[in-house]
């Protein structure tokens, strides 16, 4: 089902500010201040993939800025964006029939002919706009993606319901297979626990993705378990290791400490001596 060839923002103005000039300066801000909890020389390695949270920018902006300061200097062309179904029930994957995604700032080019090969040949992909028209998972990750890359990239955007593990490592495998895709997988994690307990879960929860243990994650732990999973398969798969980044709660934007959501940020990385096939730029 296509309703335009554009999907318009659908959260403009709720999880972020709906004006460009505002949202552009939001942005900004978040990054430039990832970037001074990290000093010039303390940048590592590209990282071959990320995992960002999704939620308001109010919340969660400071720990996905955090994963995104990782791309400061990276020549990245090319991106799939992997979230879950909060809002339509879905199992496999969707990807959309729309030719671009907008946010304030602009338009975001979507990979129609790599979007309709993937339907083609993995069974659990479909070719669907209505799991997208609603979801916020891959919309928030657009604008700091049209901050930190330069202009002209283009992206796969998969909305992931119930998919095993190992059929999103598959899709990852064909999307990454030249070596220039850079996968983004948006999650939240734990959902309105009182603080204490959302950070023990939380805690727990970012050990096993570093450990690249996806039976570990159940999904209340990330709403995203699913899409989580699958980058954590294919991680073990190409022998990469998983860097926490940051870490923090809904709580530490003045939000109620009695109903909390963790946020986490992640890089994928090359093992030392290893040569991937697949990476991010």
């Amino acid at each position: 089902m296509v309703w335009s060839t554009v999907r318009p923002a659908a959260v403009a103005g709720t999880f972020y500010p709906g004006d460009a000039d505002e949202l552009t300066a939001v942005v900004d801000t978040l990054l430039e201040r990832a970037r001074l909890r990290e000093p010039d020389d303390a940048v590592g390695p590209a990282p071959v993939a990320l995992v960002v949270p999704h939620a308001g920018y109010v919340y969660s902006g400071p720990v996905a800025a955090s994963a995104y300061d990782c791309l400061r200097g990276r020549s990245v062309r090319r991106v799939a964006v992997l979230g879950p179904a909060h809002y339509v029930p879905l199992t496999g994957i969707a990807v959309p029939a729309v030719a671009a995604f907008a946010t304030p700032i602009g338009e975001v080019p979507v990979e129609v002919d790599t979007c309709a090969d993937l339907a083609e040949r993995h069974e659990c992909v479909v070719v669907d706009d209505r799991p997208h028209r609603p979801e916020h998972s891959i919309e928030v990750q657009l604008p700091f993606l049209q901050r930190v890359l330069v202009p002209g990239w283009t992206c796969v955007p998969l909305v992931v319901g119930a998919t095993a593990p190992e059929q999103v490592a598959d899709v990852l495998d064909a999307l990454c297979v030249d070596g220039d895709v850079l996968p983004v997988v948006s999650t939240d994690l734990s959902h309105y626990l009182d603080l204490p307990t959302a950070q023990r879960r939380d805690r727990h929860t970012a050990q096993a993705v570093v450990d690249r243990d996806e039976a570990a994650i159940g999904p209340h732990d990330a709403c995203g378990a699913f899409p989580l999973r699958g980058l954590l398969h294919w991680a073990v798969r190409h022998e990469l290791e998983v860097q926490l980044l940051n870490q923090g709660t809904s709580a530490d934007a003045g939000a109620d400490p009695r109903r909390v959501v963790g946020y986490a940020a992640f890089a994928l990385l090359p093992s030392p001596g290893s040569q991937p096939s697949a990476t991010g730029g």
